[in-house]
């Protein structure tokens, strides 16, 4: 459980509810045709922008901004650092069934036991990092839709209920329901966008980049080991990509 996330957003709305209690209660905020508008409009608009297989998957990807897969580079660097020191006492096939943090990991050692050279090694793993950022990118545009579209539809909303509120001038008891929808929606619109689906888009981004930079330390390592390279050597190459202080920590360890 990611607890940025979480405590971010119920503290947001926690602020925004609290604002609205103090200046006179919930009630005069909720309005059901201004949740159809900007609720229902986006969600099928954003729908129309992407095949329907990924518009469904993306919201599996919307609660890995709440629970992202945990992967330490520390770890990785010691497993790959212990695996180094096998293969070079033993050989690849001493590798075959060793324990390792991920399934990419396992991937590309199985490619080492199977007597993969460093090229095909390095070619395979890194079209399966690209074919990743091109999943994590499908569903990134699905969430870019909603920030994109829900103030659009705020607006269409403002537009519609001033539309119904110049339309009955003479009615008096029109003008206030006409307004409250024309108003409403703009802030929906604005919530949903900037406080929802905004700061989670950026989440899940860092998300993708953080895994990257992970399975290019892993291609990197098991290319070293590959190479035959020192178990010491690699760890030197690898830590780089960690903070100052867990390198020294590594370091010394």
């Amino acid at each position: 459980m990611d607890i940025a996330s979480l405590v971010g957003l119920i503290g947001t709305f926690a602020m925004i509810g609290g604002a609205m209690v103090v200046g006179g209660g919930l009630a005069p905020f909720l309005d059901i045709p201004s949740v159809l508008i900007v609720i229902g409009g986006t969600f099928f608009a954003a729908m129309y922008t992407t095949p329907i297989g990924t518009f469904f998957a993306s919201f599996g990807a919307m609660a890995k901004a709440f629970m992202p897969p945990v992967k330490k580079k520390n770890v990785l660097i010691e497993r790959m650092v212990e695996l180094a020191g096998v293969a070079r006492k033993d050989g690849m096939m001493a590798l075959e069934g060793q324990e390792v943090p991920d399934k990419f990991f396992e991937k590309g050692m199985q490619l080492l036991v199977d007597g993969a050279d460093e090229t095909k090694l390095v070619q395979q793993l890194k079209a399966e990092i690209k074919s990743m950022k091109s999943r994590h990118e499908m569903n990134q545009n699905v969430i870019k839709a909603w920030v994109d579209l829900a103030p659009a539809m705020g607006m269409i909303g403002t537009l519609i209920g001033l539309v119904l509120m110049l339309g009955n001038m003479s009615d008096p008891q029109a003008i206030g329901p006409a307004m409250a929808v024309a108003l409403l929606t703009t802030m929906y619109g604005a919530i949903v966008a900037n406080v929802i689906f905004a700061p989670m888009l950026s989440k899940l981004e860092g998300y993708t980049a953080y895994e990257v930079v992970y399975r290019e330390m892993i291609v990197l390592g098991l290319r070293s080991i590959a190479r035959g390279e020192s178990p010491r050597n690699i760890q030197d190459q690898m830590v780089s990509n960690l903070p100052p202080k867990m390198q020294a920590k590594i370091e010394a360890a």
